[in-house]
């Protein structure tokens, strides 16, 4: 397990907004709801959409609450 999956499962339990680049698209102030494995793949579940884990790249983890 990567340090950014760790970073992220810690964002989902503490109810931290995140920021994030998937596809080359910016994602700001994003409500990261839970994170699921499926044959070795994660997924990142939304309120918007649901995301793969392997296309999410600069996570940044905001101080911010919702």
């Amino acid at each position: 397990m990567n340090i950014e999956l760790r970073f992220l499962q810690k964002a989902v339990l503490d109810k931290n907004y995140i920021n994030f680049t998937y596809d080359k698209q910016k994602l700001k102030k994003i409500k990261p709801l839970k994170l699921t494995q499926k044959d070795s793949n994660y997924y990142l579940h939304t309120k918007v959409s649901i995301y793969e884990f392997d296309k999410i790249k600069n996570i940044q983890i905001s101080k911010e609450k919702f």
